[in-house]
């Protein structure tokens, strides 16, 4: 029993490029552990104003008893306070570098204090394998000319007819999509992303041999947006850069970029990371932005990544109630991804698997096994991920509110009711391209089958459909 090759890859590109990251259990106790708990900032505990004092005051007396290691005493002994901007009372607490190690410093406040008045700093990602579920893969020139229309999946299956309707395209609707930020110019060899703007992400970096490179990872919300401009191709979007390289920070560096998002006044938000955290308990800093920002936003919808880990455990930010959580759909359409996480908390699941969308052009070299491998991109990439079919569920829901005028949390009430009427079995509620705007009696609306071909359509005698359960041709 241990933790398995390809985890040790993504986790330790985070460690080796995030400054403070830290994991739980730490790397040399992988080889007696199937699974890494959580990430987070070492010698960091997070904590609300009210209490901070006393969080302060337990953690020095603990210190006292263990004792300090090599830290000396006087001033390098004491812990420094820090208000975390964008939020309304979390409050870091800065410990000396002793050798006790936060997890077991938070084990004794909450035996003395109570769970959650102190948590971690944790580590939230769009890399390893919560999202996305593998490293892209080429797309050789010519192989998608021109992009499939929805432009999402490597089997190219055109979209159905009726769906697109003109007034189905999310004209007037904003999203706001918090991740790498965008590509330059990436509408120039991405006509579907014109009009897309963002923080400009710089995907390059040069390796050891002299070799300009991709970024691990970059382009990931580039790859995003062009997703959900497949689903809505006239909304408007705006990509936040909120990651830098191997996808990942601390949460408390997060609020100041969901602060700009919603700055920018979206009617739909989307986070395309999450995070595994300590004893399943939600984010300190995310707690704070959903009580002093999201509740007073009437209409704004929020979806997040369930997360590529292929288990029933919570992640977050998708676990919130406040959150439409979005699982993966196989290749297939009719299957759950087996990378795909499941469970009560998932509200409903989207094709995400070998979808195809824009990417960086150059030299990739894979981080994660086949460690080492070259691939070569013109532009486009063929990746899978919940964090890719997130998007593609805002998309539909951004449509939708175009055509009808709802709002987003009305738009996405509407297409729950749709999904939850087309649930697999051993899956759970499911969207298809192509749905945003059915009435339940056109070809591609109501209780669509979602076919084996993945256009969706809705025709149970033309799908071969004997029921709600997909299947193919």
């Amino acid at each position: 029993m241990s933790v398995d090759t390809r985890m040790r890859s993504q986790i330790n590109l985070i460690l080796d490029n995030l400054p403070g990251a830290a994991a739980y259990p730490a790397p040399d106790r992988w080889d007696d552990v199937d699974d890494v708990d959580f990430l987070y900032r070492e010698n960091t505990i997070l904590t609300r104003e009210q209490h901070t004092d006393r969080v302060a005051d337990s953690i020095t007396r603990f210190l006292d008893e263990v004792g300090y290691g090599e830290v000396p005493e006087g001033d390098a002994r004491q812990i420094r306070r820090e208000r975390i901007r964008a939020t309304r009372g979390v409050v870091r607490l800065t410990l000396p570098a002793t050798r006790t190690l936060v997890p077991a410093i938070l084990d004794r406040l909450d035996q003395e204090l109570g769970e959650r008045v102190a948590t971690p700093d944790h580590v939230l990602y769009v890399s390893p394998i919560p999202c996305p579920a593998n490293e892209p893969i080429e797309v050789p020139p010519g192989t998608v000319d021109p992009v499939p229309p929805p432009g999402l999946n490597a089997r190219g299956c055109g979209p159905c007819r009726g769906v697109y309707r003109p007034e189905c395209d999310g004209d007037g609707v904003f999203l706001s999509i918090v991740d790498t930020g965008l590509i330059p110019n990436a509408a120039a060899g991405h006509p579907w992303l014109t009009g897309v703007d963002g923080t400009t992400e710089d995907p390059y970096t040069v390796d050891s041999n002299g070799q300009t490179i991709i970024v691990p990872f970059a382009g990931h919300g580039t790859f995003v947006a062009g997703v959900a401009r497949c689903m809505a191709p006239k909304a408007s979007a705006y990509v936040e850069r909120a990651f830098d390289i191997a996808g990942a920070d601390y949460e408390t560096m997060l609020p100041a970029s969901l602060e700009d998002a919603l700055d920018r006044n979206p009617d739909i938000l989307v986070f395309t990371f999450c995070t595994t955290t300590r004893l399943d308990q939600s984010l300190m800093t995310f707690d704070d932005f959903f009580d002093t920002r999201i509740r007073y936003m009437k209409g704004l919808l929020v979806l997040a990544p369930a997360g590529n880990n292929g288990e029933s455990r919570p992640n977050w930010p998708a676990a919130y109630r406040e959150v439409l959580s979005v699982g993966a759909l196989s290749a297939n359409w009719r299957d759950r991804a087996y990378f795909s996480n499941y469970g009560k908390w998932v509200d409903v699941y989207a094709p995400g698997q070998d979808l195809i969308n824009a990417f960086p052009a150059g030299t990739y070299v894979c981080t994660e096994p086949p460690i080492g491998q070259h691939r070569e991109f013109h532009g486009m990439a063929k990746w899978s991920g919940t964090s890719f079919s997130t998007p593609m569920v805002a998309g539909l829901i951004a449509a939708r509110m175009s055509a009808t005028g709802e709002n987003a949390q009305q738009a996405a009430d509407s297409l729950m009711r749709l999904a939850c009427s087309q649930t697999i079995p051993g899956v759970g509620a499911v969207l298809y391209p192509g749905q945003a705007c059915g009435d339940g009696d056109d070809e591609c609306g109501g209780r669509g089958c979602g076919c084996g071909c993945g256009c969706g359509h809705a025709h149970r005698t033309r799908c071969g459909c004997g029921g709600d359960r997909p299947r193919a041709y």
